[in-house]
């Protein structure tokens, strides 16, 4: 029996082996990419909906009936536009090309979703063209009690040398 030739099979595995490694690394760079959108879109929602409880809970309501004692009203249409103009404000639309916002009103509460498409660095074979991600932020605003007027007068005892 003649020996087998196997001249060459090690660069058919460095090749298969550097083309899982390709792949492995575009893999970790986009989820990278992915989780830091991520992480600022929430920030950008976090505002956003911070913005529009506070704006939103300050309309003529508020001032024509007083402050509540415990949640401030919210007005869904001061809300979306307290929203809008926080985005515009910020640059989110210039920083997040194609975001899409959604005000959510509910007991007390303004919920905002944030949906952008998400640009990944590197794409591999059977990954979706045009993925997306999202954020959402929420925020309520109560109103605080008046604190209470501090006394005046010695804390010192009467009887004390």
């Amino acid at each position: 029996m003649a020996p087998r030739d196997e001249a060459g099979q090690a660069t058919v595995m460095i090749v298969g082996f550097a083309a899982v490694l390709a792949m492995l690394v575009a893999t970790v760079v986009d989820a990278s990419a992915a989780y830091l959108q991520r992480q600022g879109l929430d920030t950008v929602a976090d505002g956003a909906a911070l913005r529009g409880a506070d704006l939103g809970a300050s309309g003529r309501e508020t001032y024509a009936g007083g402050v509540p004692p415990e949640r401030l009203q919210l007005t869904a249409a001061a809300a979306r536009a307290a929203v809008g103009a926080y985005l515009v404000e910020t640059g989110a639309h210039r920083r997040y090309p194609g975001l899409r916002y959604q005000v959510g009103l509910g007991d007390g509460r303004v919920s905002v979703r944030l949906d952008a498409p998400l640009d990944l660095p590197l794409t591999m074979p059977g990954s979706p063209e045009r993925a997306s991600i999202g954020a959402v932020g929420s925020a309520v605003v109560v109103a605080d009690a008046p604190a209470p007027e501090p006394t005046t007068g010695s804390s010192i005892p009467p009887d004390a040398p």
